[in-house]
């Protein structure tokens, strides 16, 4: 049976983050009809039993090996069967109003593949978490930590600063801590690129999705909070490779500019 709303987390040995996180919506599902569907990457901190003991009506996917993020996101879209499908972060909580106001801007409209919303740290400031495409300069510098440096504006463009997300504004890539998507356009598009593991396929799958002529949108329809790099700060030093294999990635499939 159909349902309004499919939504998708990806876990990885982050239980109490998601325990947090399916609170919330169940304080906060804003009456929509929904099904929720995790997928564990091989989490060995209890996760999925935590799942079945604290939240039975979750649908789990337990993975024996961790398929990475994209990998993990196209098996449960596979399985969803919502008018539309929310990719939402296991470090995340959704305040009041913003599932339903999300679906409504999805339904109201119809170009938009991908939509997303006003995102908070803990302490409640803004979460820069939509942006235009980077290149390849601007992330050398992230990635290197170059960019806390006193460098001319345009360094850091690509993070739209100046703007408040206090409006709503077509954008080159919303980020995958919460990442509202149209079937009709993944039909079309195809899913994720699970060449990519960690990094890099927010960014490439919303370059297709522009490409085939659909908007990728932030709407100030609401808040989450977003707690940051919880999975990615268990990777050590894998993480800075993973997201070094994802810019090449990215920029050899795409000849991205420099």
């Amino acid at each position: 049976m159909m349902c309004e709303l499919s939504i998708i987390i990806v876990t990885w040995n982050t239980r109490e983050l998601l325990r947090a996180c399916l609170a919330s919506l169940t304080r906060h599902h804003g009456g929509l009809s929904h099904e929720i569907i995790v997928v564990d990457n091989a989490s060995e901190d209890g996760t999925v039993e935590m799942i079945r003991r604290t939240f039975p009506h979750v649908d789990i996917i337990a993975n024996a090996t961790n398929r990475g993020f994209g990998a993990a996101n196209n098996q449960a879209i596979a399985r969803a069967r919502g008018e539309f499908v929310l990719l939402l972060n296991s470090d995340t909580e959704v305040t009041s109003g913003v599932l339903r106001s999300a679906v409504a801007a999805m339904r109201e409209q119809p170009d938009v593949a991908v939509l997303g919303v006003r995102v908070q740290h803990p302490d409640g400031s803004l979460q820069l978490t939509c942006f235009a495409e980077p290149t390849l300069v601007n992330i050398a510098l992230q990635v290197f930590g170059l960019h806390r440096l006193p460098w001319p504006a345009w360094f850091g463009r690509d993070r739209m600063r100046n703007w408040a997300r206090d409006s709503i504004r077509d954008v080159d890539v919303v980020t995958g801590c919460f990442f509202m998507l149209r079937p009709r356009a993944m039909e079309e598009v195809g899913l994720f690129d699970e060449q990519y593991f960690f990094y890099g396929e927010e960014t490439d799958w919303c370059r297709r999705f522009r490409a085939a002529g659909w908007a990728v949108r932030f709407v100030p329809a609401g808040t989450i909070v977003h707690h940051g790099g919880a999975s990615a700060a268990m990777l050590d030093g894998d993480r800075g490779v993973l997201l070094a294999d994802g810019i090449v990635r990215f920029h050899h499939k795409h000849a991205g500019a420099i």
